[in-house]
């Protein structure tokens, strides 16, 4: 397969994916509420990044050197797989189908399969593990060689990416969720596993890998990795803190109710009406 009838498969495909995502939006918003403008924009984003990852100009220097290659990292296996976790596309697609229809997918999101892999340790040592892997064995140098490893691999990077996310954040309904905590610690040995790795490619690149190109890769990987990190952790403390506020807001109308009663008893003994005899 040439270069041009890949490029072309995979635009063909970004394009159907961007379309039949704005269709079902079309056709849910006349059943329900007015699906969010935002939403279709982080879909088309997640997916223009995807395919910008794999086929394009930056897809070919990706072949030939290691910052580019790595440019495409980030943006295949971080920022398309978050941009598309915000666009909530299970909760459109389980708004679009037949109620018998959405009943067997929610059957499929809460099989045994699903939760093992969007347990956060599962996801976690996919996405992370896998990068391992790539980086410090034959699997980078003999990727480049090989077609099929190479889409094995973008494969690979993309999904355990998307798994990665989702397991962490909580856009979608989720059948097996665990605590803002447990994902929390999870999440701080994620982002060191992920942080030891770049440091460790600065210092031993990937063989047939120039140093020069290492280094400016290994930082890239850091410093952007960290910065679509800090998205995701500024959105998990901001699901959290939302979910205590109707707790705090039921502890906040009894006291009020409470300070009621009290300033109503009160004033009742000053007009003499309660006054102890």
């Amino acid at each position: 397969m040439t270069n041009a009838v890949m490029s072309a498969l995979i635009g063909a495909i970004g394009g159907l994916a961007i379309l039949s995502y704005v269709i079902a939006a079309t056709f849910s918003s006349r059943r329900y509420a007015k699906w969010p403008f935002y939403r279709k924009f982080f879909w088309a984003m997640g997916i223009l990044c995807a395919c910008f990852s794999v086929t394009g100009p930056l897809a070919e220097q990706a072949h030939m050197n290691f910052t580019a290659h790595m440019w495409a990292h980030l943006l295949l296996g971080m920022l398309a797989p978050l941009l598309m976790a915000l666009a909530a596309p299970v909760t459109l697609v389980l708004r679009t189908l037949r109620v018998h229809q959405a009943r067997r997918l929610t059957r499929v999101l809460r099989s045994h399969i699903v939760g093992v892999f969007t347990h956060p340790i599962v996801a976690s040592l996919l996405n992370i593990g896998g990068l391992w892997v790539l980086y410090t064995t034959e699997l980078y140098h003999y990727m480049q060689e090989n077609m099929l490893a190479h889409v094995l691999v973008h494969l690979h990077v993309f999904i355990a990416g998307y798994l990665f996310t989702i397991s962490f954040l909580y856009i979608d309904p989720t059948p097996h969720r665990y605590s803002y905590l447990y994902r929390a610690i999870i999440f701080i040995f994620a982002l060191a596993g992920h942080g030891i790795l770049s440091k460790f490619i600065y210092a031993h690149p990937p063989d047939g890998v120039p140093v020069d190109e290492a280094q400016s890769a290994s930082k890239l990987m850091y410093y952007g990795g960290d910065a679509i990190d800090l998205v995701i952790i500024v959105l998990m403390c901001l699901h959290w803190y939302q979910s205590t506020r109707p707790q705090l807001a039921h502890y906040d109308g009894k006291d009020a109710a409470i300070l009621k009663h009290q300033s109503s008893s009160f004033t009742s003994m000053s007009s003499g009406k309660g006054s102890l005899k």
